[in-house]
């Protein structure tokens, strides 16, 4: 005969158990949901060429957000050029011929006005942390996403770093020795440097060595110090000039078409913003970490690197600013951009 005491102890364990089930349905749906997020494959075009520091932290982003999705989202990357001419990519991810692509704003600048103070500010932000600080805490991702939905494309999100130096084939000691020579300049750069009488064009990242080797150009902004020691301007440029007043921060920014974006599962959109997030504060950290190194190696192949006072910077910044007022001209979204940023920098202190 079963006691009663047996009978209520099974009663009793049958409950925790049954408890424990329904918790663990309510507590941990996770295990549910992975099961039946769907597999996405999508393809990446990269910015810089394969090798090069900044495409090694584009391998970081996809295998992040790979792994924020449980390998279920899989993005393919792709070197600069690879899928298409890299002026090319934002009418290629537009119309769908891959789904997405790092870029730098300022490439379409000439006709998205407002994708000039996205990319970069001359003689603007001084810091990187400032820069990232308007898009993150200011609305400029909003913004940003404002001028890339009118293209039929989505704005993620930004990778924020420091300056790109000027790589000079002439010694710079003030800005009065930018007249009457032909530069490299892209975005709100070139029409900024246009102000201080240089004769700018726009080309290709991966044709500046070569332009510069010629003489096509007498001085050049391409990309980062590591980056461009990396690339061998030391070989055809004899002078390096910090800081990069022109490009004194810089945002490159991760876009994605805008159906192929709509698709995705909220959890995959927020995989997307994570990596990114990620990956800006981790290149901006290596890129510090590397510049002083670099400029070593540049001194060590005969460069001579130039130091520009503060003074040289802050005398040049009113003729930037007209420069500024005439890159947003009357293109509203710009001009409230730029009237973003600059109440920023004057909370900052940076400007009156």
């Amino acid at each position: 005969m079963r006691s009663k005491t047996n009978n209520n102890r099974r009663g009793i364990f049958k409950s925790i158990a049954v408890a424990a089930l329904v918790t663990a349905s309510v507590t941990s749906p996770s295990f549910a949901v992975a099961e039946e997020m769907p597999e996405v494959s999508w393809r990446m075009q990269a910015l810089w060429d394969a090798g090069t520091t900044p495409y090694e932290y584009e391998k970081k982003f996809v295998a992040r957000v790979a792994e924020l999705t449980d390998s279920k989202f899989q993005i393919r990357l792709f070197a600069g050029g690879q899928l298409a001419p890299s002026a090319q990519a934002f009418e290629a991810v537009r119309a769908g011929a891959f789904q997405m692509m790092k870029t730098f704003d300022g490439y379409e600048a000439g006709s998205v006005p407002a994708f000039a103070f996205t990319s970069t500010i001359p003689f603007g932000f001084p810091e990187s942390d400032q820069y990232e600080a308007w898009f993150y805490e200011k609305g400029g991702i909003e913004l940003a996403r404002e001028a890339y939905a009118k293209a039929g494309l989505f704005y993620i999100a930004p990778t924020v770093y420091g300056q790109e130096p000027l790589h000079s084939k002439f010694p710079l000691k003030s800005l009065s020795d930018l007249k009457g020579k032909k530069g490299r300049f892209v975005g709100l750069a070139s029409a900024v440097m246009g102000e201080f009488g240089v004769a700018t064009t726009g080309l290709p990242t991966a044709e500046v060595y070569q332009a510069l080797e010629k003489g096509v150009i007498d001085l050049a902004d391409r990309g980062d110090l590591t980056a461009n020691l990396e690339a061998g301007l030391g070989e055809v440029a004899g002078h390096v000039i910090v800081p990069g007043f022109h490009q004194p921060t810089t945002a490159t920014s991760y876009v994605a078409n805008q159906a192929a974006y709509n698709k995705l599962p909220g959890s995959y959109k927020a995989a997307l913003a994570v990596a990114a997030r990620e990956v800006s504060s981790s290149l901006r950290q290596h890129i510090l970490a590397q510049d002083a190194a670099a400029l070593k190696k540049f001194e060590e192949q005969g460069v001579q690197v130039t130091h520009l006072e503060d003074s040289i910077i802050a005398e040049g910044r009113p003729t930037a600013m007209k420069a500024w007022k005439k890159a947003a001209g009357e293109d509203e979204l710009a001009n409230r951009i730029l009237e973003s940023q600059t109440d920023f920098m004057k909370e900052l202190g940076l400007i009156d």
